[in-house]
């Protein structure tokens, strides 16, 4: 079979490697690191004085997934880390003072399976629900009519649908900033509605949210993406060099070594694939980053038995338990309000902020803190963006497109790198005359 070069580990190289090395093809993956994951993975860090913290295993940010998220499941089974996944049902709402309200499907079936609990959600008025209501019912109809979707914000969209202040902020950009990484003003409408069709409204159970039980570097075994078939990995190989002739690739250089394959598939963010090949005709400028920073939390006793929260009206957006009430992990996405911030700064705010929701924290003692900036975390979803996401083809025969800023048919998380990881592969076994199917359709 032919041997293919995949650069990058991540998540879409995780899923093309996985793929195609069931398929038969000789897969060679080539990750700079000397770890899998790319930016959905996790480290060891400095402890403290006790044997509990030197050396914990920490992920750079809490990532998350829908049971909408359908090839990211699938990879999983194929890395047999399904069960490292736990499912919730229920997404609880704090206010500043604590007090909580708790959204989950009823009786009902979709699309009303939120119908009794969202009536009863105590942050929300009356005008409030009735304003998400119209605009729910609105969704499934205009995702299919609407042709301006890409280019108008969700903003944009939800201030015609007469969305009071209070639903903005408090619902839709609680559930919506997180999931895409980027503020309502500059979300494309169309990967909005995406997320929200997808895991809100398509399917009774689609909204239930995945956290892994373990560090996400465990989900990336290596044994076990080998025993997926002859895939080789390269770690500590960073791609240095692509060389091209003749409308093909005829070689890349990797960890300071010549390689060769039939068929090349990059799996590198866009800033890195552009340094290596500016000649791809993609316009690289559209493309810009949006960060992610997660605030990690130590205390000597447990603030809170809340496994997860999202939480209204802060800078702090969600909170992760990570180990019995007393380590606790902070989410801020779209943070370039954090980016330059000192890091004891951003610590102090996450306490001062953390407090007013889990008022136990003010009893507390903080034994330590960690803050990690993912300042590239994701593409910003912008209006307009779209149609220059690039598909898996390129001017090289040979050489193929994957990653979650290509266009996957969703947004920058991690069900988009999976499918573009998937849809890449694909298009290598077209390329060597198979007719192989690896991506499975969404839900709806």
């Amino acid at each position: 079979m032919p041997r293919v070069a995949i650069l990058g580990g991540g998540l879409a190289g995780l899923a093309a490697a996985a793929a195609l090395g069931k398929s038969g093809f000789d897969v060679d993956l080539y990750e700079a690191r000397p770890f899998l994951g790319g930016r959905a993975t996790s480290w060891p860090v400095p402890g403290g004085e006790s044997d509990e913290a030197a050396g914990e295993m920490i992920d750079n940010c809490q990532h998350v997934l829908l049971r909408c998220c359908v090839n990211l499941l699938d990879l999983y089974r194929r890395l047999g880390a399904q069960d490292k996944v736990h499912f919730y049902r229920e997404f609880f709402f704090v206010e500043p003072g604590g007090r909580t309200s708790i959204l989950k499907r009823g009786m009902l079936p979709a699309p009303s399976h939120f119908a009794g609990s969202f009536l009863m959600l105590k942050f929300l008025g009356l005008g409030d629900k009735i304003a998400i209501a119209r605009a729910v019912r609105a969704i499934p109809n205009e995702r299919l009519t609407r042709r301006d979707l890409d280019r108008i914000s969700m903003l944009d969209w939800l201030r015609e649908k007469r969305q009071t202040d209070r639903a903005i902020e408090r619902y839709w950009r609680q559930v919506l900033v997180s999931a895409v990484n980027e503020e309502l003003d500059q979300m494309a409408a169309a990967h909005g509605f995406q997320v929200f069709w997808l895991g809100m409204i398509a399917r009774a159970d689609s909204y239930e949210m995945g956290i892994p039980a373990v560090p996400l570097r465990e989900l990336y075994d290596e044994a076990a993406l080998r025993q997926t078939g002859n895939v080789r990995i390269f770690d500590r190989a960073a791609v240095t060099r692509i060389d091209a002739a003749g409308g093909r690739l005829c070689g890349i250089e990797a960890g300071g070594s010549g390689r060769a394959a039939d068929y090349y598939i990059s799996c590198l963010p866009f800033d890195r694939l552009r340094t290596l090949l500016p000649e791809l005709p993609i316009e690289w400028d559209a493309f810009q980053h949006s960060p992610i920073t997660g605030i990690h939390l130590w205390f000597d006793r447990p603030v809170t038995d809340l496994p997860h929260a999202t939480l209204l009206d802060r800078n702090v957006q969600w909170m992760f338990n990570k180990r019995d009430g007393r380590y606790l992990q902070f989410v801020v996405s779209a943070s370039r309000n954090l980016t330059a911030m000192p890091r004891a700064e951003v610590i102090e705010l996450a306490c001062r902020e953390a407090a007013e929701f889990f008022p136990a924290i003010g009893e507390a003692k903080l034994e330590r803190a960690q803050v990690i900036k993912e300042v590239r975390a994701t593409f910003s979803a912008r209006p307009g963006l779209e149609q220059l996401r690039p598909g898996p083809a390129t001017s090289f025969g040979n050489f193929f497109l994957a990653g979650d800023w290509t266009r996957s048919g969703w947004p920058a998380t991690m069900e988009g790198a999976v499918r573009s990881g998937y849809i890449a592969a694909e298009a290598v076994a077209a390329a060597a005359g198979l007719n192989s199917k690896f991506l499975i359709p969404d839900i709806a």
